[in-house]
């Protein structure tokens, strides 16, 4: 994974990042901009209670086609009724007239405070201002990464390169999150551009497979927002024979390069999860099938006591167990092999549902990395899963109690 190139790496790609004064000492508003209509898929909030620029994309997405994304940050335009509606149809059409495409060709996005009332003026004037100001330079990619975040502390970019039917292909991401994470789409935007080839439904059916294996297994606290977005646009400028099928031999090495996008994409949402101390790696091997143990994963990672046992280093591993345990799967903990403890080392704890003699004190001392591992070996199949987490802090407390304040 490349951290030197970034989107402005990937052919036909432009974008800015600007400050329009909806946050005070940040960027907040990011346009990326593709030469020509793209391929374009995405997989939005589970949340019931969905954001007025999420309404809006999901109708402007559906036929596979986009050409634009722009993104404020600082206001969620969730919960803002009437107003944040037409506030989001601005956005798309201020964008639209100002790079002369139709607006059903610009995809929204917003991140921030819920219930405010939409700056429509603001944005819309800042988005006039900066179109002008799109480029390909590296520092335009650098510049939108920073433009998309809220409480994060670190930009989050990503590139890859790869061959398809003998042609360079491009792939680069950023994404912002750092709360409101988890599992089912979280309080986060991810935006992945390629210029590869691949037709619309065959995108859609994978961004969403590659989701599952990556942005919907993190948590951070448990809740999930209201305005999530994973978006993908292809714009095909490699000029690679257009990927239909699954059967297509290029068709895997696409797959794998975005599920690793957004594997790194999400670990690195939880590297930077609010107030953790932890940043906690999951694994499932021989379970039934993958679904089970990502379901499995995911109420474990979800876990408030597993959590705060991994904050105060205590090898509380029977916490693991019970949380298996409730995951609304069949389950015999007798035929379980339990490893818990930092990435580099860990303690077999339990074998097949027995507990084992160890060094309690050595357990400990590992509990202090700020990377750990907690594995199970179900003994019941062969699929395998992982998930990424953080534990739960006192920092993480005192901050979102104090967030709009």
């Amino acid at each position: 994974m490349s951290m030197i190139k970034n989107i402005t790496n990937v052919r036909g790609i432009t974008c800015w990042g600007a400050h329009t004064g909806v946050k005070s000492m940040r960027r907040d508003l990011a346009i990326i901009y593709s030469k020509v209509p793209a391929s374009a898929a995405a997989v939005f909030t589970q949340n019931q209670v969905v954001a007025a620029p999420i309404t809006l994309s999901r109708q402007h997405i559906a036929d596979g086609k986009a050409q634009a994304i722009v993104c404020n940050a600082g206001n969620a335009n969730a919960a803002t009724g009437e107003q944040g509606k037409k506030g989001a149809l601005a956005m798309a059409q201020s964008l639209a007239e100002e790079l002369g495409i139709d607006k059903e060709l610009v995809i929204v996005a917003s991140t921030g405070i819920i219930g405010e009332p939409f700056p429509t003026n603001d944005i819309v004037a800042g988005i006039r201002e900066n179109v002008k100001k799109l480029t390909n330079k590296s520092t335009a990619g650098t510049f939108v990464a920073n433009a998309i975040l809220t409480t994060d502390t670190y930009a989050k970019e990503g590139f890859v390169e790869f061959e398809a039917d003998g042609r360079e292909i491009n792939m680069g991401g950023i994404a912002k999150g750092s709360g409101m994470i988890h599992p089912n789409m979280a309080t986060m935007l991810a935006f992945i551009v390629t210029d590869a080839a691949i037709e619309p439904v065959l995108l859609k059916e994978t961004v969403k497979e590659a989701a599952d294996k990556s942005f919907n297994m993190i948590t951070v606290d448990g809740d999930t927002s209201t305005n999530d977005m994973v978006l993908v646009l292809a714009n095909g400028l490699a000029q690679n024979d257009t990927i239909k099928t699954k059967n297509d031999p290029d068709y895997a090495v696409f797959k794998e390069n975005l599920e690793k996008m957004m594997t790194h994409l999400a670990q690195q949402i939880v590297l930077d999860g609010e107030g953790a101390s932890k940043y906690i790696e999951y694994e499932i091997v021989n379970a039934p099938s993958e679904e089970y143990a990502r379901t499995m994963i995911r109420k474990i990672s979800d876990s408030t006591l597993v959590k705060t046992a991994m904050f105060g280093r205590d090898p509380n591993w029977g916490r693991i167990i019970g949380a298996a345990g409730n995951a609304g799967l069949p389950y015999n903990y007798e035929d379980t092999d339990l490893y818990l403890g930092s990435d580099a080392k860990t303690v077999q704890v339990l074998k097949k549902g027995v507990p084992e003699m160890y060094d309690r004190n050595h357990l400990k001392k590992l509990l202090r990395e700020a990377h750990l591992k907690i594995k199970l070996d179900l003994n019941n199949g062969k699929a395998e899963a992982k998930g990424w987490g953080t534990d739960l802090t006192t920092d993480y407390v005192l901050f979102n109690s104090v967030y709009t304040t």
